[in-house]
């Protein structure tokens, strides 16, 4: 994936301190940021495949909500 910019670490560090983590490491925060754009291009991939297959350009949220199950 590279180094785009996509999530902050600041969210992640954010992310993992609301979950009980008094600190957090910088590679955590990387290792956090690289799983969770991943996981979410994977699921942007299966929302446009299904907005396309209804007809539409436009992917919607109940799109995001199929793709995840």
């Amino acid at each position: 994936m590279g180094e785009d910019k996509i999530l902050p670490l600041a969210a992640m560090e954010k992310l993992l301190k609301k979950c009980g983590a008094p600190r957090v490491s910088e590679d955590a925060k990387e290792e956090m940021k690289e799983v969770l754009e991943q996981y979410g291009e994977l699921i942007g991939q299966k929302a446009v495949k299904i907005a396309l297959h209804s007809g539409r350009k436009t992917v919607k949220a109940g799109d995001i909500k199929l793709a995840e199950k």
